[in-house]
């Protein structure tokens, strides 16, 4: 059925058509008045503002005998009584959410916003031991006289010491750092209160102090305890650094925290344990004597150290007897424990996934590739001519690499694409930990980069852009030498960059420098990209056969490693240029 629509007339109008009898019925209502005309006047629907007494208007339509009925609407008097009473049904709910928060600290904290949310490991079953963790020694020897205090703490009470208060993990992502302090609770079997930094901060200023008073609250009650902070930046970073100049949720958080370290009243028998691998950026009030006394670093392993990892995590695993775990320790050169981890998980998969009954070498040879180089992508297909400018890129790389000081032993070429953009790659394996690089090897390490675009200009007579993260790397390392190394000697032992991340992507920033001397650096470091790039294009160009010759097996074979390729290694020929170009 279709809804006539209703026009406005003022009342004068309504009132002529009613006493020249053209309306055929009227509804009344509490504000105004509604009606239709006949049907011989057009039968349309009107209203119009009420302007006279309801009995007045009664007696005429009686008069005239026009049908009416009346409509008692009144919802302006319904909605204002709804209005008043929701509106005190909300202010009675705030006092009532006021009282409960004053009394318990703040604005939501009656509702648990100010309660920490720890997770509590009773008498310290975290399931972890010292011997589950390997590679860390000294670190492990750091906080094992922490335990002993937890338990024999009447032995330092006597002599007079003390025990730190907190105690700060720093290292490098996947060192170990949480698992060392699940560790050191299940050790000592005391209470294990853990949190992560960023369950402390809020959208509300001071719930994050509410919840640090809370945890430690709770800690003192069950003392001796351990509280473990996870990822500390996240509320320890350095105060006076909020642009806005307000008031800093975060570093309420902290000022709370910096009180209940060491502020009027004491912590006795509570233990901080606090990890991050950003140090750099934490207040220093946080990092003095009386909070976190001691730091403790947790690094990457060395040789032995991954052995033993490998051996802690490779425990569960059925190896093959072929497996040589000193050996894929060596290969393994920069690993973090979590790295390690991860390669055994990958290389079991890989064995499983074969349907082997124990995990083999080549499953851990093929392990190390994925997390080095990313996963196999056979399904990339490339055209005949860019497998050929790979081939010879990647045999550039290796030929000039086996001239070079310090780079490791080339261990195998491939061009089987992984990755998100690897068409190929040059493996060198270290043959022993390295900590230090000297001159000469910088400059092998460069020309090394270089010489998968030196091959494709000498075979090709022009370049790809295969090339660009090699010339990227090259660039970074030679800006480094000039900038960070001191090994210009136009500029000396000047330091122009400093590090400014100590455990992450070792980001740099120049301090402020002159024009010129931004000019110089410039020109230095093209000077030695330069010259790594001239001495791989003769060494090269001097192996020019053998770069032809192992080109066309790698085309054939796809992978060159082993003996064959020690043999063919074995074949290159030196110009009488490296030796200056190393020393210079």
């Amino acid at each position: 059925m279709k809804t006539q629509s209703i026009s406005q007339t003022n009342y004068d109008t309504f009132i002529h058509y009613v006493k020249s009898q053209q309306v055929e019925r009227v509804t009344i209502k509490s504000r105004k008045v509604e009606y239709q005309l006949k049907a011989e006047f057009g039968g349309q629907h009107y209203q119009t503002p009420k302007a006279q007494p309801q009995t007045d208007l009664v007696d005429l339509l009686n008069s005239q005998n026009i049908r009416f009925n009346i409509v008692n609407d009144n919802t302006d008097t319904g909605s204002l009584i709804a209005l008043l009473l929701s509106s005190g049904l909300l202010v009675g709910a705030l006092a009532w959410i006021a009282k409960f928060s004053t009394e318990s600290g703040g604005i939501g904290m009656g509702m648990g916003m100010g309660k920490s949310n720890a997770k509590v490991y009773q008498n310290g079953k975290t399931g972890v031991k010292f011997s589950d963790v390997a590679g860390v020694d000294e670190a492990k020897q750091e906080l094992q006289e922490v335990v002993d205090f937890l338990q024999n703490g009447d032995k330092y009470r006597k002599i007079g010491a003390k025990i730190p208060k907190g105690i700060l993990l720093v290292g490098s992502p996947g060192t170990g750092k949480t698992l060392l302090a699940k560790a050191v609770a299940g050790e000592s079997g005391v209470p294990f209160l853990s949190m992560s930094g960023s369950e402390f901060v809020e959208l509300y200023v001071g719930v994050g102090a509410s919840r640090v008073r809370d945890l430690f609250d709770r800690a003192k009650r069950q003392a001796p305890c351990i509280i473990f902070i996870d990822e500390l930046d996240a509320i320890g970073k350095s105060r006076g650094s909020n642009p806005n100049n307000g008031n800093d949720e975060r570093e309420q958080t902290l000022n709370q925290l910096l009180t209940e370290m060491d502020g009027f009243d004491g912590n006795e028998g509570v233990i901080l344990l606090a990890a991050t691998n950003r140090p750099e950026i934490l207040d220093p009030a946080l990092r003095r004597p009386g909070r976190f006394d001691r730091q403790v670093l947790v690094d990457r392993p060395d040789k032995s150290g991954r052995l033993e990892i490998l051996k802690v995590h490779s425990h569960k695993v059925m190896l093959g007897e072929n497996v040589d775990l000193e050996r894929i320790a060596i290969q393994t050169a920069g690993f973090a424990g979590a790295d390690l981890a991860n390669l055994v998980n990958e290389a079991a998969l890989l064995a499983a996934r074969n349907n082997r009954q124990a995990v083999l070498m080549a499953d851990f040879n093929q392990a190390i590739e994925r997390v080095v180089a990313g996963l196999e992508k056979r399904s990339r297909i490339l055209t005949p001519l860019e497998r050929q400018t790979v081939a010879y890129h990647e045999v550039g790389h290796a030929l000039v690499g086996a001239l070079m000081p310090g780079g490791g032993k080339v261990s195998k070429i491939s061009i089987v694409p992984r990755g998100l953009g690897a068409l190929g790659y040059t493996m060198q394996t270290p043959e022993e930990d390295r900590f230090l690089m000297l001159e000469d090897e910088i400059r092998g390490k460069i020309a090394t980069l270089l010489g998968g675009r030196a091959a494709e200009k000498i075979v090709f007579n022009q370049v790809s852009t295969g090339a660009g993260d090699d010339i990227q790397k090259a660039t970074d390392l030679a800006d480094k030498a000039i900038t960070q190394y001191g090994m210009s000697k136009d500029l000396g032992p000047v330091a122009f960059a400093k590090n400014e991340e100590q455990f992450l992507n070792n980001s740099t920033f120049r301090r402020v420098i002159s024009g010129e001397v931004t000019a110089k650096i410039d020109s230095l470091v093209k000077e030695y990209i330069d010259r790594g790039y001239e001495i791989a294009r003769q060494i090269l160009s001097l192996n020019r056969g053998l770069l032809e010759s192992t080109t066309q097996t790698l085309l054939n074979q796809e992978v060159l490693e082993g003996e064959q390729l020690e043999r063919i290694l074995a074949l290159v020929k030196a110009p009488k240029e490296l030796s200056e170009f190393l020393t210079q």
